[in-house]
């Protein structure tokens, strides 16, 4: 008799919960005949890219005939340059997310226990689960890590553990003391991910200094990405920075040629332009102020945010809102999968994309 398929498929893969990312605006106006859509589901920067990095991204279009150069030797050295390490301390991935996968595949096998918020970043979950490492989830405490608690639940059996700062989808982050704290509790032979995507948009009195871990030798994998304030998201472009023997751990497992040419262009130029930086990050205050005020007048509950979304309880069934502002060209993300069914998580945007967020959700709420 022929095996299925499935029969002859990893047990864990056939476990694992496909990822589901946010719809993108052509397929919600081709579905639902809406135009002039705005997506507000994925957290991504609504300025878009620096100039600069546009620009780099045009003059290397001439060259993607040839390969990409395999280790990114220049975006690696200017990393090296910008935090004062050596380049062997970096690694580059086709977004932070690949950097997460790789992570677990190198050092997660059956049998072994990976302590992970919950909820936090669904990839963590599902990358343990595929390795067929147990996942030991910590509850947060106030929507934040518990990270007291996460210390605590290390046995022999523990590998690794994730820490998102600021935690996808909450927004919240812990203090650096907790962080610590943490560190001083945690045995030196455990992996500590610091997933740190959302870290230019904390304020600088929240961000951690999780580097210094990794210069001490520690075994730490702090992952950054390109993909939310720097604006190229689409070109999937992440780093890790850790001690060398763990960096080359993960590159005898790294896909060659993970980065292509046109990412690492608009990556390195991006590096440079700090007023882009600056611009992106005071546009999220200033709407972040404003989704505030507008919330607490609708009297909906919010979880104040250290990123660029916001946690909103809308009282009700949130996959339903969610598919009523679709059907008005507003596109959030439902947090029924994060086990938070009232939710939304509702990316900071324009003043215009908020303005147009907030009349939708009156509307919505109003007819409901």
């Amino acid at each position: 008799m022929v095996r299925s398929i499935q029969e002859l498929a990893s047990p864990y893969v056939r476990e694992l919960v496909p990822y589901s990312p946010g719809k993108p605006i052509e397929e919600v106006e081709r579905e639902l005949g809406v135009k002039g859509s705005v997506k507000l589901a994925s957290n991504e920067n609504p300025l878009g890219p620096s100039p600069l990095a546009l620009q780099a991204i045009r003059n290397a279009l001439g060259e993607i005939n040839r390969y990409p150069d395999g280790g990114g030797y220049y975006l690696r050295r200017a990393l090296a340059r910008k935090f004062d390490l050596v380049m062997g301390y970096f690694i580059l991935g086709n977004g932070s997310n690949e950097l997460i996968e790789l992570a677990a595949r190198c050092f997660l096998t059956a049998g072994d226990e990976a302590i992970i918020a919950d909820p936090a970043f669904v990839v963590y979950k599902s990358v343990a689960q595929m390795t067929g490492s147990r996942q030991i989830l910590v509850p947060l405490r106030d929507y934040r890590h518990d990270l007291e608690e996460m210390a605590k639940r290390v046995t022999s059996k523990t590998k690794m553990i994730f820490v998102g700062n600021p935690n996808n989808p909450t927004g919240t982050s812990v203090e650096p003391g907790e962080i610590e704290a943490f560190m001083t509790e945690v045995p030196e032979d455990i992996i500590v991910l610091f997933d740190e995507a959302y870290y230019e948009y904390m304020p600088e009195d929240l961000q951690p200094n999780t580097i210094r871990y990794v210069a001490e030798g520690r075994y730490v994998l702090t992952l950054r990405t390109f993909s939310k304030i720097y604006g190229l998201a689409g070109l999937r472009v992440g780093y890790g920075m850790a001690p060398p023997p763990l960096v080359e751990l993960l590159n005898r497992a790294r896909e060659p040629f993970n980065v292509n040419s046109l990412a690492q262009a608009g990556a390195l130029a991006a590096l440079d332009d700090a007023n882009h930086l600056a611009t992106s990050r005071r546009l999220n205050e200033i709407g972040k102020r404003y989704l505030y005020e507008q919330l607490s007048m609708l009297g909906l509950s919010f979880i104040p945010t250290a990123a660029n979304f916001l946690l909103v309880d809308v009282g009700g069934d949130g996959g339903a809102i969610a598919q009523a502002l679709m059907r008005k060209g507003v596109i959030v993300r439902p947090m029924g999968m994060y086990g938070l069914s009232r939710h939304l998580r509702v990316t900071i945007g324009t003043p215009q994309e908020n303005e147009r967020f907030i009349r939708a959700l009156q509307e919505v709420l109003a007819e409901s």
